[in-house]
């Protein structure tokens, strides 16, 4: 899909993106901290997803990884539907245990 990315513009699927913007394009991924990554089940990028959060796990990195049933891209950003409550929950306190530490 080669249609343009309204942050990325023309650059991308090109080699003109750093990872500090496409994150699974870095190559070492040995040093970075714990990961929180959800995704909906139909989302676009699911797979991409997926496959960052192995790469992550297999580099030694803590990965919480969430696929959450019947979500399309920006999903959580509709707070009526059961599936973004549970998403925004688990993120939520994801975010509440890391700081904790």
């Amino acid at each position: 899909d080669q249609r343009e990315s309204p942050r990325l513009g023309a650059r991308r699927g090109t080699q003109d993106v750093s990872y500090y913007a496409a994150p699974a394009r870095a190559k070492d991924l040995s040093n970075l901290p714990r990961t929180y990554i959800d995704v909906g089940s139909v989302d676009s990028v699911r797979d991409e997803a997926i496959e960052y959060a192995v790469r992550l796990s297999q580099s030694g990195i803590s990965v919480d990884l969430h696929v959450w049933g019947g979500g399309v891209h920006g999903f959580d950003n509709f707070p009526n539907t059961g599936v973004s409550q549970a998403a925004v929950a688990t993120r939520d306190e994801f975010f509440r245990r890391a700081l904790e530490r």
